[in-house]
Protein backbone atom coordinates (compact mmCIF):
# COMPACT_ATOMS: atom_id res chain seq x y z
CA UNK A 1 0.00 0.00 0.00
CA UNK A 2 2.78 2.45 0.85
CA UNK A 3 4.57 1.65 -2.39
CA UNK A 4 1.51 2.50 -4.49
CA UNK A 5 1.14 5.78 -2.55
CA UNK A 6 4.75 6.71 -3.31
CA UNK A 7 4.40 5.71 -6.93
CA UNK A 8 1.24 7.76 -7.16
CA UNK A 9 2.94 10.87 -5.77
CA UNK A 10 6.04 10.26 -7.84
CA UNK A 11 3.93 10.32 -11.01
CA UNK A 12 2.14 13.50 -9.94
CA UNK A 13 5.45 15.28 -9.45
CA UNK A 14 6.84 13.84 -12.68
CA UNK A 15 3.82 15.11 -14.65
CA UNK A 16 4.07 18.52 -12.99
CA UNK A 17 7.78 18.80 -13.76
CA UNK A 18 7.08 17.78 -17.35
CA UNK A 19 4.55 20.62 -17.54
CA UNK A 20 7.08 23.11 -16.20
CA UNK A 21 9.71 21.89 -18.65
CA UNK A 22 7.28 22.15 -21.59
CA UNK A 23 6.24 25.65 -20.56
CA UNK A 24 9.82 26.84 -20.29
CA UNK A 25 10.70 25.35 -23.69
CA UNK A 26 7.64 26.26 -25.73
CA UNK A 27 6.27 29.53 -24.38
CA UNK A 28 7.85 32.61 -25.92
CA UNK A 29 6.73 34.68 -22.92
CA UNK A 30 9.40 33.00 -20.84
CA UNK A 31 12.05 34.58 -23.07
CA UNK A 32 11.00 37.85 -21.38
CA UNK A 33 9.96 36.57 -17.94
CA UNK A 34 13.12 34.55 -17.35
CA UNK A 35 15.73 37.28 -17.91
CA UNK A 36 13.57 39.84 -16.09
CA UNK A 37 13.20 37.53 -13.08
CA UNK A 38 16.96 36.96 -12.97
CA UNK A 39 17.62 40.70 -13.29
CA UNK A 40 15.20 41.58 -10.48
CA UNK A 41 16.63 38.99 -8.09
CA UNK A 42 20.21 39.97 -8.98
CA UNK A 43 19.42 43.65 -8.40
CA UNK A 44 17.72 42.89 -5.08
CA UNK A 45 20.76 40.88 -3.97
CA UNK A 46 23.17 43.58 -5.16
CA UNK A 47 21.23 46.21 -3.21
CA UNK A 48 21.29 43.90 -0.19
CA UNK A 49 17.58 44.32 0.33
CA UNK A 50 16.00 42.83 3.46
CA UNK A 51 15.00 39.19 3.16
CA UNK A 52 11.29 40.04 3.30
CA UNK A 53 11.64 42.32 0.26
CA UNK A 54 13.44 39.57 -1.64
CA UNK A 55 10.70 37.10 -0.66
CA UNK A 56 8.00 39.48 -1.89
CA UNK A 57 9.81 39.96 -5.21
CA UNK A 58 10.24 36.20 -5.68
CA UNK A 59 6.57 35.65 -4.83
CA UNK A 60 5.58 38.20 -7.48
CA UNK A 61 7.82 36.48 -10.03
CA UNK A 62 6.27 33.10 -9.23
CA UNK A 63 2.78 34.59 -9.52
CA UNK A 64 3.49 35.89 -13.02
CA UNK A 65 5.08 32.63 -14.17
CA UNK A 66 2.21 30.56 -12.73
CA UNK A 67 -0.33 32.89 -14.38
CA UNK A 68 1.46 32.45 -17.69
CA UNK A 69 1.34 28.67 -17.28
CA UNK A 70 -2.40 28.74 -16.48
CA UNK A 71 -2.94 30.89 -19.56
CA UNK A 72 -1.02 28.38 -21.67
CA UNK A 73 -3.09 25.51 -20.32
CA UNK A 74 -6.30 27.32 -21.29
CA UNK A 75 -4.88 27.92 -24.78
CA UNK A 76 -4.00 24.22 -25.15
CA UNK A 77 -7.46 23.15 -24.02
CA UNK A 78 -9.12 25.61 -26.39
CA UNK A 79 -7.10 24.27 -29.34
CA UNK A 80 -7.97 20.71 -28.35
CA UNK A 81 -11.69 21.54 -28.37
CA UNK A 82 -11.80 23.40 -31.69
CA UNK A 83 -9.67 25.50 -34.02
CA UNK A 84 -12.71 27.45 -35.18
CA UNK A 85 -13.73 30.73 -33.59
CA UNK A 86 -16.14 30.25 -30.72
CA UNK A 87 -17.25 33.30 -28.68
CA UNK A 88 -17.11 31.57 -25.30
CA UNK A 89 -13.69 30.08 -25.98
CA UNK A 90 -12.46 33.49 -27.14
CA UNK A 91 -13.79 35.01 -23.91
CA UNK A 92 -11.98 32.36 -21.85
CA UNK A 93 -8.74 33.00 -23.75
CA UNK A 94 -9.06 36.76 -23.33
CA UNK A 95 -9.76 36.38 -19.62
CA UNK A 96 -6.74 34.11 -19.12
CA UNK A 97 -4.52 36.55 -21.01
CA UNK A 98 -5.96 39.39 -18.93
CA UNK A 99 -5.03 37.52 -15.76
CA UNK A 100 -1.41 37.39 -16.93
CA UNK A 101 -1.52 41.11 -17.69
CA UNK A 102 -2.95 41.94 -14.25
CA UNK A 103 -0.34 39.73 -12.53
CA UNK A 104 2.46 41.34 -14.57
CA UNK A 105 1.30 44.89 -13.83
CA UNK A 106 0.94 44.05 -10.15
CA UNK A 107 4.37 42.43 -9.99
CA UNK A 108 5.95 45.38 -11.83
CA UNK A 109 4.31 47.82 -9.42
CA UNK A 110 5.55 45.89 -6.39
CA UNK A 111 9.00 45.72 -7.97
CA UNK A 112 9.07 49.48 -8.45
CA UNK A 113 7.83 50.12 -4.91
CA UNK A 114 10.60 47.93 -3.48
CA UNK A 115 13.49 48.59 -5.88
CA UNK A 116 13.14 52.26 -6.81
CA UNK A 117 13.66 53.75 -3.33
CA UNK A 118 16.64 51.45 -2.75
CA UNK A 119 18.16 52.47 -6.09
CA UNK A 120 17.56 56.16 -5.46
CA UNK A 121 19.06 55.95 -1.99
CA UNK A 122 22.12 54.08 -3.18
CA UNK A 123 22.95 56.18 -6.23
CA UNK A 124 21.50 59.62 -5.47
CA UNK A 125 21.97 60.24 -1.77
Amino acid sequence: MIRSWRTHWYHKFAYALRGVRRSLRHQSSFLVHGPMAIAVVALALALQLPRIDLCILVLCIVLVIASEMFNSSVEHLARAITREHHPQIAEALDTAAGAVLVASIGASTVGLIILLPALLERYFS
